[in-house]
């Protein structure tokens, strides 16, 4: 997969609770060729974060509720998702924690957008070869409905312990889905956070790699029980997830 950056359609996230600035940045961004996505606030810079494979983060740090500190650490915690943090021009001490936390680069406001541009471009090089860490690192097997999917092995187990041949395409399908119980994921959303785990490009349909996936692990690929469809919407993975501490290999 071509590392994130200029004309490659990298997924921004813009984390401001001033609404001028998501605009402005929305509009510049997305003139230079990145897809844009926006929040004004942690819980939507959460929600954006499990809805999208998102690149880098631009992130405010004078944010209503959690700060931008408190939401950069904790997205260290889990992930290597390239940070910026935007600060008020004098803010030193809180640029020198912001680095500490976690980010990979810092801007005071106010800023000129080419500027913020280029730091982007420059921490996307840098990052390309750290890819970020999906929600479920860390974990090494998935329940559910008597199913068995082994991340380090990426192998799947029915509940009648028979190893199941997935490609990799439809692995990483059902990762997803295992990640994102009971939410409806349209085909974008499918499609963007599916190319962020493999390393080869997604060049098949959703709908096809779906129907392949049911076939395997539905009892009536006709009338599915796990992988249901939401009419307009996508669709929705209805299985109960666990994680499971203990190898079955």
């Amino acid at each position: 997969m071509n590392a994130p950056g200029a004309g490659s359609k990298a997924h921004i996230l813009v984390v401001d609770d001033d609404r001028e600035i998501r605009d402005l940045l929305g509009r510049f961004l997305t003139m230079h060729g990145y897809r844009v996505t926006k929040a004004e606030d942690g819980k939507e810079m959460r929600r954006a974060l499990s809805d999208w494979h998102i690149d880098l983060v631009v992130l405010d740090l004078m944010l209503p509720g959690e700060d931008g500190l408190s939401l950069c650490r904790d997205l260290r915690a889990t992930s290597q998702i390239p940070v910026i943090m935007l600060t008020m021009l004098g803010e030193e001490t809180d640029r020198i924690i912001g680095l500490e936390m976690g980010a990979d680069d810092y801007l005071p406001k106010p800023f000129n957008p080419r500027e913020l541009l280029a730091r982007m471009k420059a921490v996307l090089r840098r990052a390309q070869h750290t890819p970020a860490t999906p929600a479920t690192a860390g974990k090494r097997i998935l329940g559910f409905s008597g199913w068995k999917l082994d991340l380090r092995l990426r192998r799947l187990k029915s509940p009648q312990g028979l190893i199941v041949d997935l490609s990799a395409a439809e692995f990483d399908l059902l990762v997803v889905f295992a990640d994102h119980p009971q939410r409806v994921l349209n085909r974008d959303q499918l499609l963007d956070l599916t190319s962020g785990r493999s390393e080869v490009p997604f060049d098949r349909s959703i709908d096809m790699q779906v129907s392949r996936l049911r076939h395997k692990i539905e009892k009536d690929p006709k009338e599915p029980e796990l992988i249901k469809t939401v009419r307009g919407g996508g669709y929705v993975f209805t299985a109960v997830v666990t994680d499971d501490e203990t190898s079955d290999t």
